[in-house]
């Protein structure tokens, strides 16, 4: 099963910035499934406990992507066949959700330094390199001492150099080029930052529900070239 270790990419390992393939066989059950709405519309990610349940609820209205984990139960004992539930990449669930990106048109997803380093591809929107996450900071283009803000309008990802270069200042007071315009993902853009191992199906299904224009379309791309 293919896919992009966003763990291992953090740690600035160049096997997390690959497209990675193991056998079906070889995942762990610590593997992220992506949940949906029963409109398709992403809602989180679950580990395998919360899917066995949903699926025992019967709140599974359909799945999609490829079976990843086959769970087994007790023994029947009228027919000695014993249970198997076969769990999807991707299920969609029944009922009413709390997605806040349905709910709200306005909604910001939290801002933290992890989903930023990865919005931004783990590149210096400066310099251009990409680094480990260690080695990065969070630069303020407007600084908080002339009135910035910490959102992420006003954001990007740094390295220590660039960021203790240009110091208290803007971007054009220190002479220093942006390399990509910040701004603030969707709530199914956060869903795919906040992934650990995102497999190619369920990038798909993610990237399907990105906007058009979204720089993260190039960036993904970036980070699995």
């Amino acid at each position: 099963m293919n896919g992009i270790d966003l763990e291992v990419a953090d740690q600035g390992r160049a096997e997390g910035f690959q497209i990675l393939a193991r056998p079906l066989g070889g995942l762990s059950l610590q593997q992220p499934i992506l949940r949906t709405d029963i409109a398709g519309m992403p809602i989180e990610w679950i580990d395998y406990r919360e899917a066995a349940r949903l699926y025992a609820q019967v709140q599974i209205a359909y799945t999609c992507g490829s079976p990843i984990f086959s769970l087994y139960g007790g023994t029947n004992a009228r027919t000695g066949n014993r249970s198997v539930l076969e769990v999807n990449s991707i299920v969609a669930t029944v009922g009413n959700t709390s997605n806040p990106g349905n709910l709200r048109k306005d909604y910001v997803p939290p801002l933290n330094n992890q989903t930023l380093f990865r919005r931004d591809a783990y590149l210096c929107m400066y310099c251009g390199h990409r680094l480990a996450a260690r080695e990065l900071s969070r630069d303020h283009v407007r600084p908080i001492s002339q009135g910035g803000r910490d959102v992420w309008m006003n954001v990007v990802t740094a390295c220590r150099r660039c960021n203790n270069f240009k110091g208290a200042r803007t971007p054009e007071q220190a002479k220093m080029q942006l390399l990509a315009v910040p701004f603030a993902p969707t709530y199914a853009e956060y869903i795919f930052l906040k992934g650990r191992r995102v497999l190619v199906d369920q990038m798909a299904y993610l990237l399907a529900h990105f906007p058009r224009t979204s720089p993260l379309h190039e960036r993904i791309h970036k980070l699995m070239s």
